[in-house]
């Protein structure tokens, strides 16, 4: 797509967003100590995500997955007054889909419905939150699900990479135990653990509740008021401080595959922040650099790359990433690369065809119901929803200047993670960015 249809595109959106034809509006809510975030739209696919604030942090190394494994069976296991069968069917009738996500910092149980089902939806949505069975032989089935898939994740070289690089860059911290679990927490989770977990996590300090689609306040109101407003209150969930990557340093792991993977972690400014937009723009042109001097020019991997770390809230960071059967000399270029910004800057070009993709993708990306429930959701653990539409604005205003200056500022120690055949590596061969002289920007 050519840079001018891009903005023709914002220009649209925009313009959309300005005249009310995509009308919203959102507004906080406390209904008997519980807060709900509301979004009012026009539309009649409703989105509803019950979030718990954090995450890992919520348990140790040993039990890791047990958040994900409890959520899941809150929603797939039935609940007190339905069976799981009686439960999936139901909502599989009216369309309605329920869900539950584990993540770093937060987990979350979901629903999306159409309107015309709103009301049932929600008794189910409620049910499951509020009653769920935690039944020992649907406990037995979903936990046997969840081994497979922790054993999976360890053959799959990519997930065991990422898994490998968060351990390796924030050793000691809650970014060290795998939302998904791993083959030992699995196995010695329990039905008891389950349950304590659950009554641990389930209070209206550490829960908010948000809603976007065509539903009335006071409608949701009495609705939490019959239902949610029940829950216990709880104990506030307190953030670990921030974990910055300052040193380098390097983990290999040998594994004689077809390809070595390797992954090179940064720290990164929180999104929320102006730095966090400026941050994004300039990961992902160094990306598009990779891709042309690594791909194109010198045929070392299909797919390099390079990112800031969107879904990860409180301890971000950025990644720089390649597949190849070269590792030194990937490294080399990408290294390489780096410091070449680092010395002379990215070009005014590339951040104005950045700004105008990012802007394009963000306003896209925010077309349904669902994403705007996650998004609200990720900017109030993060600080506040009401950051949420900072976004664009931050990307509009980024210069030249700014941009440089954060990519410096964020590049100057890389944790270096390998996956592959260790005798095609030596010590020397994960290099570091250099700091240099350089022009004021």
């Amino acid at each position: 797509m050519k840079l001018s249809q891009y903005k023709s595109i914002v220009l649209l959106l925009v313009a959309l967003l300005s005249t009310g034809m995509i009308a919203a509006q959102t507004k906080e809510i406390t209904v008997d100590g519980l807060k709900i975030i509301l979004k009012q739209t026009p539309k009649d696919v409703v989105s509803v995500r019950l979030f718990i604030k954090g995450g890992t942090d919520n348990y140790t190394k040993a039990k890791e997955g047990v958040d994900a494994l409890t959520l899941s069976l809150a929603v797939q296991g039935g609940t007190r007054t339905r069976d799981a069968v009686t439960y999936a069917t139901e909502a599989e009738k009216i369309g309605s889909v329920l869900g539950a996500d584990a993540q770093l910092e937060y987990s979350e149980i979901s629903m999306t419905c159409v309107k015309l089902f709103w009301d049932k939806s929600w008794d189910l949505f409620a049910d499951a939150i509020l009653n769920p069975a935690f039944d020992a032989k649907e406990f037995g089935l979903i936990k046997e699900q969840f081994m497979a898939n922790a054993m999976s994740s360890i053959s799959d070289p990519d997930q065991h990479l990422k898994n490998l690089a968060l351990s390796n860059a924030f050793k000691g911290t809650q970014y060290e135990r795998i939302p998904d679990g791993s083959p030992k927490g699995i196995e010695s989770i329990t039905l008891d653990d389950v349950k304590a977990h659950y009554k641990k996590i389930l209070g209206k300090q550490r829960c908010f509740l948000v809603v976007v689609g065509n539903i009335t306040e006071a409608d949701l109101v009495a609705k939490v008021k019959a239902t949610l407003a029940k829950m216990p209150f709880g104990t506030a969930y307190k953030p670990t401080p921030r974990t910055l990557i300052t040193k380098g340093g390097i983990f290999i792991e040998d594994r004689d595959i077809a390809t070595n993977y390797l992954r090179g972690m940064m720290s990164a400014p929180t999104k929320e922040t102006a730095e966090g937009a400026v941050m994004q723009l300039g990961m992902s042109i160094l990306g598009s650099r990779f891709f042309v001097e690594l791909r194109t020019k010198r045929s070392l991997s299909y797919a390099p790359a390079a990112f800031y770390s969107g879904g990860v809230l409180l301890n971000p960071y950025n990644t720089i990433y390649i597949t190849t059967q070269d590792p030194k000399q990937s490294i080399q270029v990408m290294t390489n690369i780096i410091n070449e910004i680092k010395r002379n800057g990215f070009e005014q070009s590339e951040l104005n065809d950045q700004k105008q993709m990012f802007l394009t993708q963000h306003y896209m990306s925010q077309q349904t119901t669902s994403e705007q429930s996650l998004t609200l959701g990720m900017y109030e653990i993060l600080s506040s929803w009401k950051l949420s539409e900072q976004f664009q604005v931050d990307v509009s205003n980024t210069t030249l200047s700014e941009l440089n200056k954060v990519f410096d500022k964020y590049t100057k120690a890389i944790q270096w993670t390998y996956l592959g055949k260790q005798a095609q590596v030596k010590q020397e061969d994960f290099k570091q960015t250099v700091e240099e002289k350089k022009k004021p920007y």
